[in-house]
Parts: structure tokens; C-alpha cells; sequence
């Protein structure tokens, strides 16, 4: 289906909110009309805007991003990028290593932590390193492990303060022995970890302004908002069509997530008129909003000095 379709969905479409206290379950009940949209960016808005809560959009977000960020994994898969360990995300604190064994078979050993929805996931798409750069820094890879791998223990972690319905897990990689080409091709961290931070960023935010059109469908939110979280939801689709390392990328959603904090001020007065119980889960859960607000700044500011030239030497 088009841009134009999914725009016809949440615009004139009555959702049917489906509880997502349960992501299993929302995830199959959601997946007819998620997967009749091509692009993850519009599969992000329309399972937002299927679910009750901002962790159903948050799931729909982040699995639509990681799909955009490796478009070989199946669209109907459950998958999980693990890149943090005990040290953090810094690709510095990667030890998680790959070991060519034999021919055409490698090894994964290590472990990570927090690897978001993993404990439902049936693919790992996991940072390892092996060998040293021409920079002298050791190279990081991605690599595409089933869950159901020999060697790997997934261990689920404690719930988070907020989105509690979305689940974590530490993993434990023994020996995990695979064929060489689940390695993804192209540098790990250029390929694949630091992209990842925008295209996340701008599919979970796409998923949450789905989740915004549907809140104001079914509590009768004024239709000036409906039509602002409408235009916003189609720059959202635009901006994920543009490479995710572009500096006039990152302007451009630094402009899209400045107009959604304004209408996050807006729309306040109107979740008066929603349910207690779903009230509630937005007020405990939109501290997901603020998340990374740092890096996002960092972000906004790097690709004005690469625009205007002033990180040249």
C-alpha cells in the first residue's frame, strides 16, 4: 500500500485500540495491518496507531528500524539490535568477539545486556569485533544470530521505569557456531551502530504520531491537532526516505522532533479526555520522549558544522 493509504488510514479510519500489555499478542494482532504497507516507516505509523499505549508504538517503531537498517531480515521477524554490554554502547566497550574456525564457519562468544525485545525476538542482529582497523581500532561487525542458536542463553532483565511492557534481555553467547555469511557486509559501526541511532529515532517517532492520531480519533481531540499530527506523520515518511548520515537528514529531523515537542504542549490539555488507564500509561511513559535528548542536540549540532564547513580542518 502507498504513503497516500496509510495517510487514508489514520485519518478516517475508527482504530479499535488492541491492548498491548501483552507485545506478543499485539505484535500478531497487529501484523495484517502492519505488513499491508511496503515501507517500515509507514508499518511503524500504523502499528502505532493499532495499539493502546506508547510501548505498542515504541515496539513498532523499533522493529520497523531495524528492518530499514537490515532489509534482508523477513518482514514478519521479531528482532533485536544488541550492541550494549557491561561496559555500555560505546563501540569501545564492545568485547563480544567472532572467530573464524574453519572454512565458511565462524564463532560468537560474549555477552550483552539489554538488548530491547529480545526476549520475544527470533533473530539477534549483534556487534562482535575481529581484527584490527588501519586506525588501529579493533573492527566491529554485524552479525544475524537466531535466537534458537546452539551456545546462546537469553536471560529476560528487570522491567524499565517506563514502557515496562516492552522487555530486555541479557544474552550469553557460548560458542555460538554459525556459517561466515551471517556476517552483514559493510563496517559495523559505520554500517550499521551509528546509523541506527537516526533511523530509530525517526521510526519510533513515527510510530508514536500514529499512536497520537489514534488517541485523538477515539478521545475526540480537536481536529486542528488531528491535522497537525497528520502533516507531521507525512515529514516523518519523507525524512525516512533520505540517507540516515546526511546532515540535511539530521536537520531535517531536528526540525520534525522540535514541531512534535510543540504539539506535545498543545495536544496536553486534551488527554483530559481519555481514559484513566490509558492517561495514566502516557504521563509514565512519555519520559521515552526526552530519551537521548543530549545526543540529539549533539546530533543537530555536528551536521550544521558539516553544512557549513566549520568541521574542516
Amino acid at each position: 500500500m502507498s504513503t497516500s493509504e496509510l495517510l487514508t488510514l489514520v485519518v478516517s479510519e475508527s482504530p479499535a485500540a488492541s491492548p498491548g500489555d501483552d507485545l506478543q499478542a499485539f505484535w500478531q494482532a497487529s501484523e495484517s495491518l502492519r505488513t499491508r504497507f511496503t515501507a517500515p516507516v509507514e508499518r511503524a505509523v500504523a502499528g502505532g496507531f493499532f495499539g493502546d499505549r506508547l510501548a505498542c508504538a515504541f515496539a513498532s517503531g523499533y522493529e520497523a528500524a531495524l528492518h530499514a537498517l537490515v532489509p534482508a531480515l523477513p518482514a514478519d521477524s521479531v528482532a533485536s539490535f544488541c550492541v550494549t554490554e557491561e561496559g555500555g554502547n560505546h563501540p569501545r566497550a564492545v568485547q563480544t568477539t567472532i572467530e573464524t574456525v574453519s572454512s565458511g564457519r565462524i564463532v560468537v562468544r560474549g555477552k550483552k545486556r539489554w538488548s530491547t525485545l529480545a526476549p520475544l525476538a527470533d533473530t539477534l542482529v549483534t556487534v562482535a569485533k575481529s581484527g584490527i582497523g588501519d586506525d588501529g581500532r579493533p573492527k566491529l561487525w554485524a552479525v544475524v544470530i537466531p535466537k534458537s542458536a546452539r551456545g546462546l542463553t537469553a536471560t529476560t532483565m528487570p522491567p524499565t521505569p517506563f514502557v515496562p511492557e516492552v522487555p530486555h534481555a541479557e544474552l550469553v553467547f557460548d560458542r555460538v557456531e554459525l556459517r561466515a555469511d551471517a556476517i552483514l557486509a559493510g563496517d559495523g559501526y559505520a554500517n550499521f551502530v551509528k546509523p541506527f541511532r537516526t533511523v530509530e529515532d525517526l521510526h519510533v517517532q513515527a510510530a508514536m504520531l500514529g499512536y497520537l492520531l489514534s488517541v485523538a480519533a477515539r478521545w475526540g481531540f480537536s481536529d486542528t491537532h488531528r491535522e497537525r499530527l497528520a502533516a507531521l506523520i507525512l515529514s516523518a515518511v519523507s525524512i525516512a526516505a533520505l540517507d540516515p548520515s546526511g546532515p540535511e537528514t539530521h536537520v531535517a529531523l531536528a526540525g520534525l522532533l522540535t514541531e512534535i515537542a510543540d504539539l506535545h504542549s498543545a495536544i496536553e490539555s486534551e488527554w483530559a479526555h481519555v481514559d484513566d488507564a490509558e492517561r495514566e500509561r502516557w504521563y509514565r511513559d512519555r519520559a521515552l520522549v526526552q530519551v537521548a535528548s543530549k545526543a540529539r542536540q549533539k546530533r543537530r549540532e555536528r551536521a550544521w558544522e558539516r553544512i557549513s564547513g566549520r568541521d574542516q580542518p
